[in-house]
Formats: C-alpha cells, sequence, structure tokens
C-alpha cells in the first residue's frame, strides 16, 4: 500500500552511522530519475555542521542537497524539515529551514510532539507533489534509548508505509552480526518493514561471499538485495566529519608541483565541504591539520567555519596555532579564512547578547575587521564576482553576526544585490590574507587560482564532477543491486 499522497517510499536505514546512506539514496535518486520516475529524497531529522541554502533563504543539510541534485531537485526545505547543529550547550534547532531554538538532548525530546509536526508536514508535501520518495535513516533504528522517542527512522518508515532496506559496512567488519542484531532490537511490527539489505563498500570477490550471504538470508528470511564494491575515489563531500580522520596526508609523486593547502581542523568545524574541489584537484595538496606543526610546508592555510566562533579562537590560542598561523604569514605564506574563520581574523570577537557563551575576544588580529554576534542569522545564496576581477561565481551565506572594517579595508568579493555590488569579506594590503562569508567559492576554477595561486594546472569543474560521480554511482548499483525487487518493493512494478 502507497504512503501519504500519491507517492511510492523506499526507506534506507543503516547498521549504525558512516555506512553510506546518504551516498546511496544520492544514487538510488540519479538511478530512479535516470529511468523517467520523479524521484526526490527526504531525511526527516539531520545532525550536521556541514549546511546549504535554498533557492528561497532556508537552511538544509547539504547531504539532502546532493541528494536534490543527484534527483535533478532544485534543493528545498521539505527535503531535510529538522537540522540540529551541535554547539556548545546543546544544538542550534533548525525547523524548516529557519531557527527555531537551541536546547539540550532532553529539552528536543520534550518538545517531540511539535517537531514530529514539521517532520510529518513537510513528508505530505514532498508526497502529494511526486511519484517516489527515497528516505534516508539517521545511524541506527535499534537504539532502545531512543525508539520512542524516534523522530528519523521508524516512525518515518510508518508515517510514509515504506518498506525498509537495511545497510551495512561490511569493510568495517561485524556486518552480518549487525544486520541480525539489528532486527532482533526491533519491535515485531518495525521488523516486518525490513524487507532486505543491502552490503555496502565490499572489497574482493563476492563469490567468497556466498556461505555468508546464504546464511544471513537463512537465518533472517530476508533478501540480500545487493552487494556494492568499495568505491575509494568517490569524489563527493563527506557529511561527517569522521571522514576527515582519512583525509590526504600527501606525498605522492603526482602531487611534487601542487599547491599544499593546510585546513585548520577546529573541534567546531562546520562547512567542510567547502574543500571537497581542493580534494578533488590534481594541482592541489590538501590535508587537514590538527596540531600546529602540521602546518609545516603549506604554502596556504584556511581556518574554516565554525558553528562556535568563540570557542574555537580560545583553542586556536591554547592549541599554539594562533603564533604558528602568525608566523606563517610572516614567513610569506598565505592565510584565509571562510565564515567564522573569517571572523577569527579580524582584531575582535564581540558576544554581547550570548548567542555563544557572550564576551569579547580579541582575534588574531591578521584583517582590520571587527566582528559583532547579532540576532538575525543570515542565511542567502549569491552570485558574486572577486573584487579583483573575473567571472562570476555562484555562493551562499550562512552566518551569524555582521563583520565591519576598521578603516580603509578592501572586499574580497562583490555580490550582486540590488543592481549592485555588495562588498563582503576583505583582503590585507599585501593580498596575502583574505577573508570571505561566501561559502562554495572554492568550487569555480578561477577563485582557487586566485586565492590559492594553484597556477594553471588547476581547471578542475567541480559542480561538473558531482554530475559525474551521480552518473558513475548510479551505473554501479545498475550493475549490483536488484533493482525490479526495489521496485517491485515500493509498488512501482
Amino acid at each position: 500500500m502507497r504512503g501519504l499522497g500519491r507517492a511510492a517510499a523506499l526507506m534506507i536505514q543503516g547498521t549504525g552511522s558512516h555506512v553510506g546512506k546518504t551516498v546511496l539514496v544520492a544514487a538510488l535518486c540519479r538511478l530512479f530519475r535516470g529511468a523517467g520516475r520523479d524521484v526526490v529524497p527526504f531525511k526527516a531529522q539531520n545532525m550536521a555542521l556541514n549546511a546549504y541554502v535554498t533557492a528561497a533563504g532556508g537552511e538544509i543539510g547539504w547531504a539532502q542537497a546532493m541528494q536534490a541534485e543527484a534527483a535533478r531537485l532544485e534543493p528545498a526545505v521539505e527535503m531535510n524539515p529538522i537540522l540540529l547543529k551541535p554547539q556548545t550547550g546543546g544544538s542550534q534547532v533548525i525547523v524548516h529551514g529557519r531557527v527555531w531554538a537551541t536546547l539540550s538532548a532532553a529539552d528536543y525530546y520534550r518538545r517531540r510532539a511539535e517537531l514530529w509536526d514539521a517532520v510529518a508536514a513537510a513528508y505530505r508535501r514532498l508526497a502529494a507533489a511526486h511519484e517516489l520518495v527515497v528516505i534516508e535513516g539517521a545511524g541506527s533504528p535499534a537504539e532502545p534509548n531512543l525508539m520512542a522517542s524516534d523522530l528519523a527512522n521508524m516512525a518515518v518508515a510508518r508515517l510514509a508505509r515504506a518498506p525498509v532496506v537495511l545497510v551495512g559496512d561490511i569493510d568495517r567488519g561485524g556486518v552480518f552480526a549487525s544486520f541480525v542484531g539489528t532486527l532482533a532490537l526491533l519491535g515485531r511490527l518495525d521488523r516486518r518493514r525490513v524487507r532486505g539489505f543491502l552490503l555496502n563498500r565490499f572489497r574482493g570477490d563476492r563469490a567468497l561471499l556466498a556461505p555468508a550471504l546464504e546464511f544471513l538470508e537463512r537465518r533472517t528470511r530476508r533478501p540480500v538485495l545487493g552487494v556494492v564494491p568499495y568505491l575509494a575515489d568517490l569524489r563527493l563531500p563527506e557529511e561527517d566529519s569522521v571522514a576527515l580522520e582519512e583525509s590526504p596526508s600527501g606525498d605522492a609523486a603526482g602531487w611534487r608541483d601542487a599547491v599544499t593547502v593546510a585546513v585548520v581542523r577546529l573541534p567546531h568545524i562546520a562547512n567542510f565541504t567547502d574543500f571537497a574541489p581542493l580534494a578533488a584537484d590534481p594541482a592541489i595538496r590538501l590535508r587537514y591539520a590538527g596540531r600546529p606543526e602540521e602546518l609545516e610546508g603549506a604554502q596556504v592555510v584556511i581556518i574554516p567555519g565554525s558553528k562556535d566562533t568563540p570557542a574555537d579562537l580560545r583553542w586556536l590560542r591554547a592549541t599554539g596555532f594562533a603564533a604558528a598561523l602568525r608566523a606563517h604569514v610572516a614567513a610569506g605564506g598565505r592565510l584565509g579564512g571562510i565564515c567564522g574563520g573569517f571572523q577569527m581574523l579580524g582584531l575582535s570577537v564581540e558576544d554581547p547578547e550570548g548567542f555563544e557563551g557572550g564576551g569579547s575576544l580579541d582575534g588574531l588580529g591578521c584583517l582590520p575587521v571587527r566582528t559583532v554576534l547579532e540576532a538575525g542569522k543570515v542565511t542567502r545564496r549569491v552570485r558574486a564576482r572577486l573584487a579583483a576581477g573575473g567571472p562570476a561565481f555562484e555562493a551562499y551565506e550562512i552566518h551569524l553576526g555582521r563583520t565591519r572594517p576598521e578603516g580603509d579595508v578592501a572586499p574580497l568579493a562583490l555580490v550582486e544585490e540590488d543592481g549592485a555590488g555588495r562588498p563582503d569579506g576583505a583582503v590585507s594590503a599585501d593580498r596575502r590574507v583574505w577573508g570571505t562569508y561566501l561559502h562554495a567559492l572554492l568550487d569555480a576554477v578561477h577563485v582557487r587560482q586566485a586565492l590559492l595561486r594553484a597556477g594553471s594546472g588547476s581547471r578542475l569543474d567541480y559542480r561538473a564532477i558531482r554530475e559525474r560521480e551521480y552518473d558513475r554511482l548510479a551505473a554501479l548499483l545498475r550493475r549490483h543491486v536488484d533493482l525490479k525487487a526495489l521496485e517491485t518493493l515500493v509498488g512501482l512494478r
């Protein structure tokens, strides 16, 4: 039986976090779209510091924007009605694209009824407007302490009347025990919703898996619907900061002539999707630095966005990063900051209303600007140009506070607005230090060349790369997943 509205629904849940649900949903969206289906992604609740801004100015998880891109749709707040952004003292709760509250975990679950209404309303709108909804779960559905207050897994499957396919990461080991254990912990009715399994990130000869697959199917009386091979070189942004632990370190021969860029791995790092184009660009050698000594050898250092600018600014000082960053610039290196990183590069960061703990802090003093954290979060998509010249590029802003220059400071970029150019960011007199509020500006080739001195070797069109990766993922699933079985599950056959 189909769910609300006219849409069929398929839900992808996982045995845990970081098993590949996000990428598989994106792949299914591209695959079904290629087959002529009107498909749309949905994730009821996402906890992430990588965010995106819709055309209407709503804030959603970057993962759902990526899935929408794979489905060839404009991202919309209905695709991710609740976004949780962890910060000191709780999480900022974004509902239908707007800041709703800042809550502790206990307060969040006490307000479940209000939040569930937001989830149900968003799902109904999507289900009424599309043929197929591919739903992503969150973490694992088999957490005994969370089942009663669930907003993202089986509660959504029940809402949508969706069959569930359970995904496990075989590369990390223990996948068969995870499948069997997950089913054992679910209640009887929810267990019946699980209709099959997908094994993700398999390396080797599938024939060697045959006894284990037969055991799983016999033990659970459910089919294995596919074994998806490991893709080591997938060039899509990661959703989870766990992936930063596996970031490139950079001694390969192919990087001999590349520009080395170090991104400071802040405790509250946000929107590190900004650096996915650098990881994919053969003219750039990217590393994430968790200690000051890891900046050594970098021509360019970037301070990324932060969900808690004052706390991360204190951390820069406590760890020795502040001194190391100043020494890097004094030695002729280049230094950039995006969003919270831009704020840290200035003379001061003030928080008079206590949005991020309150108080006033001296910045790193690398740019003559001052920031005041003020009410009214800025979320907007923009079109801009570098102030020094070059073609226009697409970007977006997500920030709390206003940054104002002190004295005569050159902007980094000019944002197209009301027929004029609104100044954004700042650049030092010697042009070796820059800051900006524009996320995704490094997607543009000419911006990477100008800001990172990447040279003519940097020619990669990252947005075109993403398109090719969606197609590659869809082709992979076409070969290794039983799509006829999936279509039968959701009633499309």
